[in-house]
């Protein structure tokens, strides 16, 4: 298969064809083309255009395609349809993404939109998974799956199996439920078929089972996901019975929405944002880490004029400033993202005093090659030997309480609920250039007796 790819040509010849409204031609144009390619063509196009796209092809095709387009493309889509063209649409669509959709329309509308919906269980459902907070396992879920009873045999979970795969876009699992509708375990296809079709399910199914509550947050419902490489999980609410499922491309989605957010942080901005948005939310999501590095840079010259004397004496040590603050931040921010990765994936053993304890190790080991280095560069260089010395052990110094920084942060901050990937950006480089410049003249002005 030749991957897809937009060209000027062909949004060129898309446009044509709308503005000929040759129907036909655009049909047969894009008969063929995936669902994420239409809605990649339908995002380079003005708003007209592309609810023409909508109207014109079936309902099955655009609904995927509705699910696909940037958020603002969408809005504007949804803006000029009808509440029943929308119902059409939604009716199409699993549960979850019909329920995100809705969620983004005026609350003047979804009750006309929901009541345009024919299949009125459909309808239900979505309601039921409006109520559920959208950072949450049960905002995330669908309410599609196949459930046998437990009691049933054989021969009625098949029927049942038949009539509910129809509603479902893909089988993963086959869940077991008691008469309370409790998540009680799941049914192994092949044991379904090797068993006597007059056997109750109860002697067949596999009482064990992973399971997520309504409640919990989808980073931890993606932790589970990718430690049992499961391809779907199933849902229960607060006393156990199965309200839905979540599947694998759900998950996607969550970590890449988690990673693009601790990008983001990490690069110093402060909320979620694009490239296309307009300038006044880029700076707000900007603005506030810029300001916290003006006042750290403030800091740090008010630190520097504390030691004018000893510039004018030593004026060497001026010229080392910038490296020893480059070297603080790139520590801190090496030692923080390493911490920051591993509370991502839940992997960090031991205590955090042990934790601390290595990173400081680790730090004394890197910062003595470093200065080592440093020291004979600077001697051999400058020809004095003490202010060189002051130099290499003010690193050594500086490398060691950067790790510590780097490391206690976002431990500290994910002990208190706070995304410690916030300590991955310029928070941790400004506070670590600031602690840097501080240890550097206070040592060098030790060693050399100012």
């Amino acid at each position: 298969m030749i991957p897809f790819k937009l060209t000027d040509d062909l949004l060129a010849k898309i446009e044509n064809l709308i503005e000929g409204q040759k129907d036909r031609e655009l049909e047969n144009l894009l008969a063929d083309v995936h669902y994420a390619d239409i809605a990649e063509i339908i995002n380079e196009l003005k708003k007209d255009k592309a609810t023409y796209i909508i109207k014109l092809l079936d309902s099955d095709k655009t609904s995927d395609v509705l699910t696909e387009l940037d958020e603002d493309v969408r809005e504007a889509i949804l803006n000029n349809l009808s509440s029943k063209e929308i119902a059409e649409e939604l009716e199409e669509l699993d549960t979850d993404d019909a329920a995100d959709i809705v969620g983004e329309l005026p609350q003047e509308i979804v009750k006309e939109v929901i009541s345009e919906i024919e299949d009125k269980e459909h309808a239900k459902d979505i309601v039921d998974l409006l109520r559920y907070n959208e950072d949450s396992a049960g905002g995330l879920m669908a309410k599609e799956l196949v459930r046998v009873n437990h009691n049933w045999n054989v021969l009625t979970c098949v029927k049942e199996m038949r009539a509910q795969a129809e509603n479902v876009t893909r089988v993963h699992s086959i869940y077991v439920v008691d008469d309370d509708d409790k998540l009680i375990g799941r049914l192994s296809l092949k044991d379904l078929l090797t068993t006597s079709t007059t056997s109750p399910i109860r002697q067949v199914y596999i009482p064990k089972v992973d399971s997520v509550n309504v409640n919990e947050k989808p980073e931890e419902v993606a932790k589970i996901m990718s430690k049992y490489d499961l391809e779907a999980i199933p849902v229960v609410d607060e006393i156990g019975r199965l309200v839905g499922r979540i599947t694998i491309d759900d998950i996607v989605d969550v970590i890449k929405e988690e990673a693009e957010k601790d990008y983001q942080m990490a690069a110093g901005i402060s909320q979620d944002v694009e490239a296309d948005d307009s300038i006044w939310e880029l700076t707000r999501a900007r603005l506030p880490w810029l300001i916290l590095g003006l006042f750290g840079g403030a800091a740090a010259a008010v630190i520097m004029g504390n030691f004018e004397e000893m510039f004018q004496k030593y004026t060497v040590l001026f010229l080392f400033t910038p490296l020893i603050a480059a070297m603080a931040g790139n520590v801190g921010v090496q030692s923080s993202a390493i911490i920051v990765q591993g509370l991502a994936n839940d992997d960090l053993k031991g205590s955090t005093k042990n934790r601390l304890l290595k990173e400081i190790l680790l730090a004394l080991l890197n910062g003595t090659i470093l200065a080592i280095i440093l020291l004979l560069f600077t001697w051999f260089w400058k020809g004095s030997f003490m202010t060189a010395l002051a130099i290499s052990i003010s690193l050594v110094a500086v490398i060691i309480v950067a790790g510590f920084i780097g490391t206690f942060t976002p431990l500290f901050l994910h002990k208190k609920g706070i995304d410690p990937a916030i300590a991955t950006g310029p928070f941790i480089t400004t506070s670590n250039d600031i602690f840097g410049i501080l240890i550097y003249f206070l040592i060098a002005k030790l060693i050399l007796g100012i």
